[in-house]
């Protein structure tokens, strides 16, 4: 149990520092919207893994990754959205943004669904909790270390999440923020939109 913790904390803590979709879509969003923003978009995040998880202990995940046209709809789906999320940005770099006000952008305003579209969408969640279910946790685990396993999971991403965000909303960045919103905008915008090439092309 305490090999499969320390194992499972490495790996989730591993996964949550390397930048990807999740973490591009949280840092354009606490741009735009600030803190609450941020974590909404997390909590977006938060639920995608949820729902990964449980189908993924439910066999359906090892479905998906053996089909080669359920993998491809997933894959090119996820793809299609960070680039429309790409585009989005790039286009509002064109704009003048007021970053410490998160009301005056109403149309930008649902970070939960665009946090929970973008990681549920991402086959790659499917291959990752696939990977721990199948190696890190035995097939003779308990209901109970199972529970304990997937709960301490879930909490290196919270905690993850909150000090990227809360890092992020700092003054001094939001005053950086500020003078350099256009490339801001036009640097994530361009980066999701490489994410989604990426996503597009990867391999099982």
């Amino acid at each position: 149990m305490t090999g499969q913790l320390f194992v499972l904390v490495t790996l989730t803590c591993l996964v949550m520092v390397t930048p990807g979709p999740d973490m591009m879509l949280v840092l354009r969003n606490t741009f735009l919207g600030g803190r609450r923003a941020g974590l909404r978009t997390s909590a977006g995040v938060l639920t995608g893994n949820l729902v990964h998880i449980t189908y993924c202990l439910l066999g359906i995940g090892l479905l998906i990754a053996k089909s080669i046209l359920a993998f491809a709809a997933l894959k090119y789906a996820a793809a299609a959205y960070l680039i429309y999320l790409g585009v989005q940005s790039l286009r509002a770099g064109n704009q003048a943004l007021d970053v410490g006000d998160v009301h005056r952008r109403p149309r930008d305003g649902n970070w939960f669904v665009q946090g929970f579209l973008s990681n549920v969408l991402n086959p790659k969640g499917t291959l990752f909790y696939l990977g721990v279910f199948t190696v890190v946790i035995a097939p003779d685990t308990s209901a109970g270390a199972m529970l304990v396993l997937v709960c301490s999971m879930m909490l290196v991403s919270v905690s993850f999440w909150l000090l990227f965000v809360s890092t992020l909303d700092r003054p001094a960045i939001r005053r950086w923020i500020a003078q350099c919103q256009r490339t801001v905008h036009r640097v994530s915008g361009g980066l999701m939109i490489l994410l989604g090439v990426r996503v597009a092309f990867a391999e099982r």
